[in-house]
Formats: C-alpha cells, sequence, structure tokens
C-alpha cells in the first residue's frame, strides 16, 4: 500500500514537473481604462512615484510600509524602493523612460519571490479622453513561475490588483 501510493506521489510530481516545462518563458499581463482626462494629467501620477499612494493597489496593504525615493522627484532615474508585510512584500521600481505616451518602469521584486519585470503605461488620447494601457511582462523562470503557471496564471494573479489600480487612477485624475 506505501509502495503504491509513493509510486502515485512520484508519479503526480513528475507529471507537475513535466507540465511546468512546457509552459511559457515569458509572462504578459494587460488591462486598460479609459479615464476622463488629458494624457498629462495621468502621466503626472505614473511618472512620479510620491503620487503613486493616491492611486496604487498596493499602497493601503501595508500601513506600516517602509519606502524609499531617490534620483529625480520624477521621470527618468527616479526610484521607489518598499519593504512591507507579507502582502506587499520588498522591491524597488525605476523610470528608465518617459515619452509623450509611454512611461517604462523597472520592476525589481525581491521578497516574497525574486522577479524582475518591466511595466508600460501607455496612454492614448480620444478626444476629451485617454485610454491608459497598463501591461508588465517578463521572464517565467521554472521555480517557482512556472511551477506556479501549472496551477495559475500571471493574468489571475495580478490583473484583478491592475483592474483596482486602473480604478484608482481614473477616480484620482477624474476628481482633483
Amino acid at each position: 500500500m506505501l509502495k503504491t501510493l509513493g509510486l502515485i506521489l512520484v508519479l503526480a510530481v513528475t507529471v507537475v514537473l513535466l507540465l511546468a516545462l512546457t509552459k511559457p518563458s515569458t509572462f504578459r499581463v494587460e488591462r486598460s481604462a479609459t479615464i476622463t482626462a488629458p494624457p498629462e494629467k495621468i502621466s503626472a501620477f505614473i511618472d512620479d512615484f510620491h503620487q503613486w499612494n493616491a492611486w496604487s493597489p498596493w499602497a493601503k496593504l501595508d500601513p506600516d510600509m517602509k519606502t524609499t525615493y531617490s534620483g529625480p522627484s520624477s521621470g527618468v532615474g527616479s526610484v521607489y524602493e518598499w519593504e512591507g508585510n507579507g502582502k506587499v512584500g520588498k522591491g524597488r521600481m525605476e523610470i528608465l523612460s518617459v515619452e509623450p505616451a509611454k512611461t517604462t518602469i523597472k520592476i525589481d521584486f525581491l521578497k516574497p519571490f525574486e522577479g524582475h519585470n518591466t511595466a508600460d503605461f501607455v496612454l492614448e488620447p480620444q478626444g476629451s479622453a485617454t485610454r491608459v494601457n497598463w501591461i508588465m511582462k517578463g521572464p517565467m523562470d521554472l521555480f517557482p513561475g512556472k511551477l506556479m503557471s501549472v496551477f495559475t496564471t500571471m493574468d489571475k494573479m495580478i490583473g484583478p490588483d491592475f483592474d483596482k489600480g486602473l480604478a484608482n487612477l481614473k477616480s484620482a485624475a477624474e476628481h482633483p
């Protein structure tokens, strides 16, 4: 009986590992929202990390989170570092580029899992409104990324946070 259970366990682990090996080596999560505000008003919330607490979906998850800012106050070279509870972890963001319609941010997650990704905020004017596309992409290593993706997806894990963040950004930009 124990031998049979052991064999089933080994087989199950083998199947999960084989499935993990078939998963993509990269991920991409994208969400969009239309905000009734000009791109420059929305950019001010994105390009200045000091403004992120007004809309970030993670800002209120840990009231004791420690944050540090360095580099310029906004734009290219601005850095935001955080360390908090298990819900927010520890990491660092740096603005790599700011163009009229796109801001690119390098994100380094250090805890609870290490990950190095890129986020783009693409702003598309639409009359008196702006369509904001929030895109995060990065590599999917075998452990833990591909292994976790056997059971869930990055889209399911962080997509709802993007939706909440965009709703918060909409509220902040539309109601001064």
